[in-house]
């Protein structure tokens, strides 16, 4: 290729802004650079894979940020959005190194890309530092995702690995210090051997021996309904998680001032202003509490409106105009209506209660489902405060525990836990006993195969237009088949980097042969016409 082609002006001008010729200075610590940009490529790719394996829990981020700004916007879609760029960014750059080291271009980084460098390093340890103190338990959802990316995950790193090898090789060979030349081959052996023997550590549910059988499906729970489809805590969206197949209804109940329980999440400094129009309709009035308002003032309030100009999940424009209509004129519920539509359906209720410090309130709350006369089996009672107050007044409520030592203290057979909460081999055990266990929240599928390998009875999700189309997990794979995969590609790759390592050191002997004999000729030229000189 010409010094003046195509190829080279532009990765010459991508990477070092000179077009036209290279520049004639020797930029200082030009290696270091590229060694930086490669370290920064690496991390932004470890980074995106936190933000896609944190998305399940997107809702969490965009409700904090909510409740620090007063303001509701999808905080989480945003940051994706940059990482991606950033991610995207700092790969083409390593590419156009690797294009210049390829062409034998000098590595001159140019001042600005070494800001952006910088500028991603500060965004990405902010972010790594934010989930650190304000979301620590997300550590736990990426560790989580490596039992159903791992496999996979090991054979592309095997993969590039294997393309990288091609460079490695050659900058050993050009290495003109026996240092130098260690120091490249420890390196690059030890990162060899870290990624073809690290199946040694992977462990999936998905993974499974011989004859061992698939547990059942999980079961559907509506998250608030189904929030995807209509707006959270309304009728209407209860009704729409029924089309899903849900087997239970999953909300949170709230007193108002007068004493009735109904159904919102968002309480103290945040009650309604999220999912309502209560600052309009009640301009000046303090919200702090479920208990400043009374029925028929909460009735009033449009609980649907919000749903239609804020998109929270981006599906708005799957509703038809009647949906969209029906869902712009949605109201707060109370838990009356929602148990009469849990009995005409014959499906249970599990809720949280926020204003549960009372017993009078808990005790409230007790009476008006039993005055509802709905079957009593068909309430899962989760608030452990004055559980057995309510276990004396109706005996029948299943009870659901969020401990599992005190499920088993009290004797009970029903667990709901966030997903990150158990392990594969805790859910077979408690399931072995007959306990129900339940997974709050999935909504994403490689999430949702987690807990169909490990046996879960049941998840609690955003996403039951989904997850109710799956008729199996993304993937499961037999140990020993898996076995038999790592080891032939291993293998592969093996046999083709030593393939590079002998063809490089061939045409490095080859063309140090001619170099000198080239200058054997020179010197030999200099010496037969020097008496004519």
């Amino acid at each position: 290729m010409s010094r003046d082609s195509c190829g080279r002006i532009c990765c010459r001008g991508l990477y070092s802004c000179y077009w036209k010729h290279p520049s004639e200075r020797k930029r200082k610590c030009s290696c270091c650079w590229f060694g930086l940009v490669t370290v920064v490529s690496l991390l932004s790719l470890c980074w995106m894979y936190v933000c896609l394996t944190t998305f399940n829990d997107r809702e969490d981020v965009n409700w904090k940020a909510f409740s620090i700004l007063r303001r509701w916007v999808n905080w989480f879609l945003v940051l994706i959005i940059l990482s991606a760029l950033l991610t995207v960014y700092f790969l083409l750059l390593l590419a156009f190194a690797l294009f210049q080291l390829a062409l034998k271009e000098p590595l001159d980084l140019h001042c600005l890309h070494k800001a952006f460098l910088f500028v991603g390093v500060v965004f990405m340890a902010l972010g790594a530092t934010g989930i650190s103190i304000l979301w620590k338990v997300e550590w736990h959802t990426v560790l989580l995702s490596l039992q159903a990316t791992a496999p996979f995950l090991q054979m592309g790193g095997v993969g590039a690995l294997t393309l990288v090898s091609w460079v490695v090789f050659r900058g050993f060979h050009r290495a003109r210090r026996t240092v130098s030349k260690i120091f490249v081959m420890a390196v690059f052996l030890g990162v060899s051997v870290a990624i073809f023997l690290s199946p040694l550590l992977i462990q999936s549910p998905c993974l499974m021996e011989p004859k061992q059988r698939l547990p059942p499906k999980p079961n559907l729970i509506g998250h608030r309904g189904a929030p995807m489809l209509a707006p959270e805590n309304t009728l209407m969206s209860f009704q729409r998680s029924t089309e899903c197949g849900v087997i239970a209804f999953e909300t949170d109940v709230q007193l108002s001032k007068d004493g009735i329980p109904f159904l919102m999440h968002d309480h103290n400094s945040h009650f309604l202003i999220r999912t309502t129009d209560v600052l309009q309709k009640f301009p000046g009035k303090d919200f702090s509490h479920s208990t400043n308002l009374t029925w028929d003032e909460l009735k009033r309030l449009n609980a649907g409106d919000w749903f239609l100009t804020n998109d929270p999940f981006g599906s708005v424009s799957q509703l038809s105009e009647q949906e969209k209509e029906t869902a712009g004129n949605q109201t707060i519920p109370s838990l009356l209506q929602l148990l009469n539509l849990s009995r005409t359906h014959n499906i249970s209720v599990i809720f949280d209660l926020k204003n549960h410090l009372e017993i009078n309130d808990t005790l409230n709350t007790a009476k008006t489902i039993l005055k509802s006369e709905i079957p009593q089996d068909l309430i899962l009672w989760l608030p452990s405060r004055h559980r057995e107050d309510v276990r004396k007044i109706a005996p029948q409520f299943k009870q659901v525990y969020d401990r599992v030592s005190e499920m088993d203290r009290d004797g009970g057979d029903h667990l709901n836990l966030k997903y990150s909460e158990l392990r594969a081999a805790e859910i077979r055990s408690l399931r072995n006993r007959n306990v129900s266990v339940n997974l709050w929240v999935v909504n994403e599928r490689w999430l949702f195969s987690l807990a169909w390998c490990s046996g879960a009875s049941s998840v609690t999700t955003n996403a039951c237009p989904l997850l109710k189309d799956m008729t199996s997990p993304d993937w499961t794979m037999e140990t020993r088949t898996y076995m038999i995969i790592w080891i032939t590609v291993d293998l592969g790759s093996l046999l083709i980097m030593f393939s590079l390592f002998i063809f490089q050191w061939w045409c490095y002997g080859h063309s140090e042969g001619k170099g000198k004999q080239r200058k054997e000729v020179s010197v030999w030229n200099r010496r037969e016409l020097s008496p004519f000189l």
